[in-house]
């Protein structure tokens, strides 16, 4: 009977390992299975009201925004800047013409043909947006304007009522990306790809804003700045966590998660300053 206790000890060890063993593939089986199940993609909401834009779009939503910051342009030129856009091309820096002219090109489907600028020049998104706004800043009285008639002033479009169907969208992302709106935009995300790289996100943020007071500490780029620029560079941030490997993003007092997948939450960040984290370097990457 003592043999007979003796062999099944290392039995039930091994089916417990099994079990265990079991559980934990099955779990990470389940998350990485619900991983595919995750809908990308970055809302603005307002009052109540929500507008949603695909990650891709919402990247070029918050440069065409930084360069109206840059600028020091009011919310409202790059809410008509965001509605242009839209219906100029969904928000995507295409390559080939539309209905507004075989040449068009680019986010605001700019024609080299109408002195935009060379084809080169408008398929790069921050010198189309710049030559939107010199054009949108020559108009008087625009900002009191509505959106889809400022638009038109600019784009002379065939079809001046269609900018009035992205209204709403440029107010609410241009709100959230400006920083007048704190915690407007949130994006939800899968978990990154790969690491990312804190000098590449100063790079690009430099790039859309102009030079700022930016240091690297590891994983962590951190921005002097308050206010509403402090809110429009974090808001930035989330826009453009997919392609930079972004995993949190502190800014006064509240905090953007990618793995939690709750907008903004209340945290103890503290000092005007926006924190930037990246994913780090995996032993085998």
């Amino acid at each position: 009977m003592a043999s007979g206790r003796g062999l099944r000890r290392p039995v039930v060890l091994l089916l417990t390992l099994a079990l265990v063993g079991g559980g934990i593939y099955t779990a990470v089986s389940f998350l990485q299975r619900s991983e595919t199940f995750v809908s990308e993609r970055c809302t603005a909401v307002i009052d109540s009201q929500t507008a949603e834009l695909a990650t891709d779009q919402a990247v070029n939503a918050s440069l065409i925004t930084a360069v109206a910051v840059q600028r020091g342009l009011p919310p409202r030129a790059a809410s008509i800047a965001l509605a242009t856009a839209m219906q100029e091309s969904k928000l995507r820096n295409i390559d080939h013409g539309d209905q507004a002219g075989p040449d068009s090109r680019g986010l605001f489907q700019q024609r080299p043909s109408q002195g935009w600028g060379t084809e080169a020049q408008v398929m790069d998104p921050y010198y189309a947006a710049n030559a939107f706004y010199n054009a949108l800043v020559k108009i008087p009285d625009y900002q009191s304007m509505e959106i889809t008639d400022a638009a038109q002033r600019v784009q002379r479009s065939a079809y001046p009522d269609a900018y009035a169907q992205h209204e709403d969208m440029g107010r609410f992302f241009a709100s959230g990306l400006t920083g007048q709106s704190p915690g407007a935009v949130h994006c939800t995300l899968r978990s990154p790809d790969g690491p990312g790289d804190t000098a590449q996100v100063a790079a690009e943020l430099s790039q859309a804003y102009g030079p700022l007071a930016a240091t690297a500490d590891g994983q962590t780029l951190t921005i002097e700045a308050n206010g509403a620029q402090a809110w429009s560079l974090a808001q930035w941030a989330v826009a453009n966590a997919k392609g930079l490997a972004v995993t949190n993003v502190d800014v006064a007092g509240r905090s953007w998660n990618r793995a939690g997948g709750k907008g903004w939450q209340v945290s103890d960040t503290t000092g005007s300053q926006v924190r930037i984290t990246v994913s780090p370097a995996t032993s085998d990457s």
